[in-house]
């Protein structure tokens, strides 16, 4: 099969697909999506737990002092294996990136706060050790979608977790959430209800509630037709409250993708769905929005 049908096929089966689950068909995504000039580092230990460990793609070409964006995936905190999500650390390694890609303990295992503290701890080894990799530790980007896009909105607004790792959030210049919960109380999903120990759930597991001017600038993406993580309630409201803290924030909204798609549209071979490689590269090489060129 050649592959513009192949991609074809696989936008297919994810438009098909409800919500981002453990049965998402990201080996596909995988499968069509090319390594293009890139090299890859696997399994490096960030921590002494199996789960504390990550891939790291870099560009096959160019020198040191790249841009690095530590990618973390979703699965509601229950599922996900970094392996899956080698579409997303080639395709922006091609883009000029150092790109980090750990896993993190899930539930049942852990509860929350458990994986915020492995997510910091990922990124101050990121920010410690990154420039081994060609990596620029002044230039970092923390970036998810879903339940990875949560993680990385708490690394980036509530100090606790890096402080704990004995940095904090300057490390950052800039994060980027990709359809991510921010402001999900009182908690309606089953699954991850026993997560943030529902039915008492902390308020201060909310990224929303951590907007202070402090923080770095933002980039949100979202799925105007995501019916799995409400855009309005969770990005349109944290996008307005940093906007009023005057924190530079960017918000950008597709039409014809969802949930799993817009996820899909970081491959190489599927980003004909929505220009979302275009806006974190932007964004990165503008220094976080700070000096942002006009939306493609």
């Amino acid at each position: 099969m050649r592959a513009p049908y192949l991609a074809a096929s696989v936008a297919f089966v994810l438009l098909l697909a409800g919500a981002l689950s453990a049965c998402s068909p990201l080996s596909l995504v995988n499968a069509v999506s090319p390594s293009g000039d890139t090299r890859t580092v696997k399994s490096a230990a960030y921590g002494a737990n199996p789960r504390h460990v990550l891939d790291i793609y870099r560009p096959e070409k160019g020198g040191d002092k790249a841009p690095v964006i530590v990618f973390y995936y979703g699965g509601n905190w229950v599922s996900g294996e970094r392996g899956d999500y080698a579409f997303v650390g080639r395709a922006l390694a091609a883009r000029g990136f150092v790109v980090v890609i750990p896993d993190y303990r899930l539930y049942p295992q852990v509860r929350y706060p458990d994986f915020l503290e492995d997510s910091a701890q990922a990124l101050a080894w990121t920010s410690r050790r990154i420039a081994a990799y060609g990596g620029d530790p002044k230039r970092i980007y923390a970036m998810g979608h879903s339940a990875g896009a949560y993680n990385a909105a708490m690394l980036a607004l509530d100090p606790r977790w890096l402080r704990a790792q004995g940095t904090g959030p300057s490390i950052l210049r800039g994060w980027i959430g990709m359809a991510g919960p921010y402001n999900f109380l009182p908690v309606e999903n089953p699954t991850t209800r026993p997560v943030f120990l529902y039915p008492d759930t902390p308020r201060d597991s909310q990224p929303i509630n951590h907007v202070t001017e402090n923080a770095p600038p933002a980039l949100l993406i979202v799925a105007r037709n995501d019916s799995t993580v409400d855009p309005v309630r969770n990005t349109g409201a944290l996008a307005e409250r940093l906007r009023v803290t005057s924190v530079p924030v960017r918000e950008v909204s597709y039409t014809g993708v969802n949930h799993v798609t817009l996820l899909a549209t970081l491959s190489t071979s599927l980003k004909r769905l929505a220009p979302t490689l275009d806006a974190v590269e932007d964004f990165v090489r503008s220094d976080g929005g700070r000096n942002l060129p006009p939306v493609r």
